[in-house]
């Protein structure tokens, strides 16, 4: 049986690839992760890692056990999911990655309801706009925005996720506004340094797609930064509706050149391949899509 119970633990020594960061996903001590794998190895009879001061290595017993190992985590863990599935009331932690903006923006104003709902549900929400690795952090859920990357993933349509060229009233008072495209060659653009495109600004018009490269004097690397700036009347900025939405409603920003179309990219949960879905994440997923309106989203519906 301490064989058995140390298969978790090895595994997630491996999938971090040191006992400091496992004994972090399992909520333990570094020496309590060391002395189960020494555990066992000694009841194995055979050395399993490599050890160094830098890294850790599979030996190769090492990688012939951790090939079973892992199905018998992932076999145990969905036995979990299915039982949990016959219980009245969805349980336990929840564990959740969402990008910065949209997560304190969108998702955290949601919480509240949804615990309300479900007491026994202990939700653990990381905002962050870096791509996290779903299944070393130990995340059930992430909420990922444009193409997904990672086919082993499983993942379900949130929101679409519209974007909008805008300025402040004050700002086109002053320098005018742009009739086509290319006229934002001889304005101030602000960008979102994160962009893909960079500075190169794609419109979807009647004759085909036209490519704009701007340019100004400011760019960051957070939306709510830029959209800041865009209110002080710096530039023009190209920004997601689910960050201006309300600007635009209240007249705080104005949209521009509303006769060409902006790529549009799709908000996605996503969630690792699992024979069961567990019931924490199904109620999750289900009220958030309800909440957020699904193709036509609430921050767009108060611009259409």
């Amino acid at each position: 049986m301490e064989t058995f119970s140390a298969i978790p633990v090895f595994v997630a020594v491996v999938e971090n690839g040191s006992f400091s960061q496992a004994a972090l996903r399992l909520g333990t001590s570094k020496s309590a992760v060391s002395k189960r794998i020494r555990e066992l190895e000694h009841k194995l009879g055979v050395q399993l890692l490599h050890r160094t001061t830098r890294q850790l290595s599979l030996t190769e017993a090492g990688e012939r056990y951790f090939e079973y190992a892992v199905k018998a985590v992932v076999a145990a863990s969905e036995g979990i999911d299915s039982v949990t599935q016959l219980q009245g009331n969805p349980k336990g932690e929840l564990k959740i990655n969402t990008p910065m903006s949209f997560g304190r923006l969108h998702i955290a104003p949601l919480v509240a309801d949804f615990l309300s709902l479900y007491p026994d549900i202990s939700l653990n929400m990381v905002m962050e706009d870096r791509v996290v690795d779903l299944v070393e952090g130990g995340y059930d859920l992430a909420i990922r925005g444009g193409n997904l990357q990672d086919s082993t993933l499983i993942s379900r349509r949130l929101a679409p996720c519209r974007s909008v060229i805008c300025a402040t009233p004050d700002y086109l008072e002053q320098h005018g506004a742009p009739a086509i495209p290319e006229d934002l060659l001889s304005f101030n653009c602000i960008n979102f340094s994160y962009f893909s495109g960079g500075s190169d600004w794609t419109f979807l018009g009647d004759n085909g797609p036209v490519k704009v490269k701007v340019s100004g004097n400011y760019q960051v690397n957070n939306s709510e930064a830029l959209l800041q700036a865009a209110l002080a009347g710096l530039g023009i900025a190209k920004m997601p509706t689910f960050i201006v939405g309300d600007d635009i409603a209240a007249g705080r920003l104005v949209p521009l050149l509303k006769e060409y179309q902006l790529p549009m990219q799709t908000f996605y949960a996503v969630f690792p391949q699992r024979r069961h879905l567990p019931a924490k994440v199904r109620v999750f997923l289900d009220f958030i899509i309800e909440r957020l309106g699904g193709d036509q989203p609430y921050w767009d519906k108060v611009i259409s």
